[in-house]
């Protein structure tokens, strides 16, 4: 079965933190969710991303200075996006910021931020 995907979201999360898988998937729920409940989101873009599979790409960056200047792509291009920054109560020291969700929104509009980051493996 071939799917058509017109919207998706990604998550780019720090590969320097050297987070557990649990700490790991943990802080992308919080980015993939942030986005979507963030009050500037569209919810027409939401709502067809929803219909689609929600398909959501995680990616990988190695410092805060990438998820920072994500940010401000995404705010130059009016692009959604929630950067999560850590309570600090298991792995992490508080306020360290440990990835960012963007979208969803278009696949092109999306690749204008990210296309070139890398999968997380």
């Amino acid at each position: 079965m071939n799917h058509s995907f017109d919207y998706k979201q990604t998550i780019v999360a720090r590969g320097d933190l050297a987070m557990s898988p649990g700490k790991l998937a943990a802080q992308v729920a919080h980015a993939s969710v942030g986005t979507i409940l963030h009050p500037e989101n569209n919810q027409a873009k939401i709502m067809s991303w929803f219909h689609e599979g929600f398909r959501k790409i995680v990616l990988k960056v190695e410092s805060e200075k990438e998820i920072l200047d994500l940010r401000d792509k995404c705010e130059v291009e009016g692009i959604s996006y929630f950067v999560v920054t850590d309570f600090g109560i298991t792995e992490l020291n508080q306020n360290t910021i440990t990835c960012i969700g963007i979208g969803p929104d278009l696949n092109k509009v999306i690749d204008k931020i990210t296309g070139r980051i890398k999968l997380w493996r």
